[in-house]
């Protein structure tokens, strides 16, 4: 517990850090968000009220130096207010964030979750069956493990959507076709649509959990604990079990980033596919220079990260018990 709490302040240290570098350094870069806005109006008169508005609006009206600023914005953090999007506005970024994160952690989430499981467990059985056929796959893993994902995705928009038309290449939904709503039409449109996005990130990923676990669990099942348990005649799965819960901690590890990281989405994946996740509004963003929402992105990845290293911690004193012993 003691341990615990420890990295529970480290965390603690980490955001405040995080918060504070993403106070400074939207301030550090060239231009600033009312910048970006008039260079949208070309051509439109901005009366010194408008303009003072806009200055207002985004907190570069001088009022009070750096650390006043710095206090307001922890101000506004904690009442959930991260500012307006300079590229949508007058829409606020908390509402553009949350428009691709149900995309996000609908189909990327998802994704990585079955390629985790899916390669975890092909990992057990490869490396129960080492010798046989099924370390053959290992190349043809490997490959995949190398292949960037944007090259998967073209690969697989090339195969399927733009060859064989049997699936959509770009795009959440046809909005020309369906309406958002709880329709099974809807809902059978956006799952069509994220076949492919999601089949890019299982295929990417599934090949290095299965290659991590295949060579930890070798490993694994050359300690003592696993001879004696099959010397002693135990059913297979029971010994299996036995090895995997040991084999699968640097797993949980590597999951645990691979969760955080959800919340940016596989950005490539997302900007070949034009899907409207966190990653295509990130990639948006930064085309239109809307510094306000790059602040917001980063920090809803920065605090996933942290999270999911937090929970994996608890799983780890949970599937260790030696973790819980007191150095």
């Amino acid at each position: 517990m003691i341990a615990l709490a420890r990295r529970f302040g480290l965390y603690i240290v980490a955001a405040v850090v995080a918060i504070t570098l993403d106070f400074f350094i939207p301030r550090l870069m060239p231009g600033n968000a009312v910048s970006a806005v008039l260079a949208k109006l070309q051509g439109t008169q901005v009366t010194p009220a408008a303009l003072k508005a806009l200055e207002t609006e985004y907190g570069l009206n001088g009022q009070g130096n750096a650390w006043d600023q710095y206090v307001r914005y922890w101000g506004n953090l904690l009442h959930g207010n991260l500012g307006v999007s300079t590229n949508q506005f007058p829409s606020s970024v908390t509402s553009v964030i949350s428009s691709g994160l149900f995309w996000t952690v609908g189909m990327v989430g998802l994704a990585t979750l079955i390629s985790f499981t899916l390669g975890t467990l092909l990992g057990i059985l490869v490396a129960w069956r080492r010798g046989s056929w099924l370390d053959s796959l290992l190349p043809a893993m490997t490959f995949f493990q190398a292949a960037p994902y944007f090259f998967i995705a073209i690969l697989l928009i090339a195969g399927f959507a733009t060859g064989l038309h049997w699936f959509p290449a770009l795009n959440g939904y046809d909005q020309t076709l369906v309406t958002p709503g709880l329709s099974w039409s809807y809902i059978a449109n956006v799952l069509d649509h994220a076949i492919l996005p999601a089949l890019t990130i299982v295929l990417a990923s599934a090949a290095g959990w299965i290659v991590g676990m295949r060579n930890v669990m070798v490993t694994t099942m050359d300690e003592d604990y696993v001879l004696v348990a099959q010397a002693k005649g135990l059913p297979k799965r029971r010994v299996i079990a036995y090895a995997a819960r040991n084999a699968i901690l640097p797993s949980v590890t590597g999951f645990s980033l691979a969760v955080g990281f959800v919340v940016s989405g596989a950005l490539l994946t997302e900007i070949v596919f034009s899907y409207p996740g966190i990653g295509f509004i990130l990639q948006q963003a930064v085309l239109n220079r809307d510094f306000p929402v790059l602040q917001g992105v980063f920090l809803i990845i920065t605090f996933a990260v942290l999270a999911a290293n937090l929970i994996a911690d608890l799983v780890y004193v949970l599937l260790d018990p030696r973790t819980r012993q007191e150095g």
